[in-house]
């Protein structure tokens, strides 16, 4: 996932745990601090391992629950206690106290009694006593007919006004059912790490373990400028029944599984496809211009732009490292020019923290630097460099006297780019209470400046795959139709209707989260630049 701020400049404290942030009390008292600490800005990740950890067992469970759920119902439950309250409620620490109760009556099935009694308490505890009588009343208002403010509660969306009516704007027919699915839990996707087991051998696995689970599979099919013929590819999901903690399923911290939505999955195949394309041309070419030349040796030069925290790096390697004769990413000489390939992958993103994460990733999967040089199936250069998309420049040397042709260094990048995370909301509840209407213009901005970057450094005739995890627009096609407005050289790859995700735009694919057992909500788009 990309959040808006990983790419920028300034330092993103928000995933930084807050040295301010008391988990001492009761277990509601506790949620109720963490939703404090959301509301001041800091992320949900930066407070669900503190809050998790100190807790007995027993309650871990109980606080997970009430945490995220209150954060999915956010929006519902702040107006439907504005329509409770006789008089307007302005401090934060009661409105959220009370909408901890609500959570409890109407989701989450906790005895009247109790979940009134002990949010009451939690009240006094955050030094508010003096609202524990209108907490009481409230919520002993509500428990008298649960299932007439539940309705009330669901009727409409669980949004900031602002993004609502952003996607009622972009996506009309489509409103009602995204914006309730928005509010409900996303479900557990996992992807086998297919250099050591296929796909199938891991379904069996973890069914003998009796986790319960179902393969999905996404088809992808392109349309090329360069050959008339379209080229497919399937990438396979294993969806779980229920999640699981990552503990409990087989030989993961062997890295033969990986936790990744199914619509993130796309991406290594995409650009796959695409290299593929590319290098399958290239060889043509050097076939006929060189005749029976004495052999040679290239380099293919690949970029994952805005790596962190490395999922998607992952599953390129995954597919760079399979053993598979009949694919252009096993390494081999070529049987009729002797030519070698090698693979130089550089991955960058602009925080030292987010790169810890990518290397804490590949560790697991035993795909660092070392264990790709260390295998003799590949010839794959793996650097991973701190650095920020909107400046960086690939190559070496005399970088401010290149033109633009010399900085042209790369056959394919992946650029996962940063955005407002929209799409991901049932994984990233808070992200509806951490983001504000203008950060879509700043974010738009930013998305614009790595572009506009990246793009003088893809060779003619390469590719760059654009990701984002966004459902707005502006982020989104828009971007893409903006982009190539500019740049008379970059051309949008079709990703026909054979494709079985997503909905088609003028430029790319769309995916929204509006089914219960589908994916999150997720963009693509393929540019190929041509010589001008």
């Amino acid at each position: 996932m990309r959040h808006n701020a990983t790419a920028s400049k300034s330092t993103n404290n928000h995933n930084k745990p807050s040295s301010n942030l008391k988990m001492t009390g009761s277990v509601r008292v506790r949620v109720i601090r963490s939703l404090l600490a959301i509301q001041q800005g800091q992320s949900l990740s930066s407070v669900l391992d503190p809050l998790l950890n100190s807790l007995h067992d027993g309650d871990k469970g109980f606080a997970h629950a009430l945490l995220l759920t209150t954060l999915r119902q956010w929006h519902a439950l702040a107006r439907l206690l504005d329509s409770l309250a006789d008089n307007p409620i302005d401090e934060i620490e009661v409105r959220t106290a009370i909408q901890v109760g609500l959570v409890q009556l109407l989701y989450l099935e906790v005895a009247d009694h109790a979940a009134i009694h002990e949010t009451v308490e939690a009240t006094k505890e955050i030094e508010f006593a003096r609202a524990s009588g209108l907490v009481n009343a409230i919520l002993r208002k509500v428990a008298k007919n649960t299932n007439k403010f539940r309705k009330k509660c669901d009727k409409n969306h669980s949004l900031p006004n602002w993004l609502a009516y952003q996607l009622k704007q972009d996506w009309s027919d489509e409103y009602a059912a995204l914006t309730q699915g928005l509010r409900q839990p996303a479900p557990m996707f996992l992807r086998v790490n297919t250099a050591i087991k296929s796909t199938s051998e891991y379904q069996q696995i973890l069914t003998d373990a009796d986790i319960s689970n179902e393969l999905i599979e996404l088809s992808s099919d392109l349309q090329f400028t360069d050959t008339v013929k379209t080229t497919t590819s399937v990438t396979q999901a294993l969806r779980l029944e229920q999640s699981t903690a990552v503990s409990f399923l087989p030989q993961f911290a062997e890295g033969v599984a990986s936790v990744q939505d199914m619509h993130a999955q796309l991406a290594a195949p995409l650009i796959e496809l695409a290299l593929t394309n590319k290098l399958t041309n290239d060889n043509q070419l050097a076939d006929k211009n060189s005749q029976k030349e004495e052999s040679k040796a290239s380099t293919i030069q690949l970029l994952d732009a805005c790596a962190a925290p490395g999922g998607k790096l992952a599953h390129w390697l995954e597919l760079l490292t399979v053993d598979d004769e009949s694919s252009l990413f096993h390494v081999k000489p070529s049987d009729d020019t002797n030519r070698t390939n090698t693979i130089k992958l550089t991955a960058i993103d602009n925080e030292a923290s987010r790169i810890k994460r990518i290397h804490e990733n590949l560790a697991r999967l035993n795909l660092q630097k070392d264990d790709l040089e260390r295998s003799a199936k590949t010839d794959i250069k793996l650097d991973i460099v701190c650095a920020d998309a909107t400046t960086w420049q690939g190559g070496s040397e005399s970088k401010k006297q290149k033109s633009n042709q010399d900085r042209a260094v790369f056959d394919a990048i992946l650029l996962d780019s940063p955005c407002t995370a929209t799409g991901v909301i049932r994984r990233h509840p808070d992200i509806s209470l951490l983001r504000h209407e203008e950060d879509i213009a700043q974010t738009v901005q930013l998305q614009a400046q790595i572009l506009d970057n990246l793009w003088p450094q893809v060779k003619v005739g390469g590719y760059l795959l654009y990701v984002t995890c966004s459902i707005l627009k502006q982020e989104n096609v828009e971007q893409m139709q903006d982009f190539t407005a500019r740049h008379s050289d970059a051309s949008a790859i079709e990703l026909t209707e054979a494709c079985n995700w997503g909905m088609a735009q003028n430029i790319g694919r769309q995916c929204l989260p509006m089914d219960s057992d589908g994916g999150d909500g997720f963009y693509y788009a393929l540019l190929q630049k041509s010589a001008q």
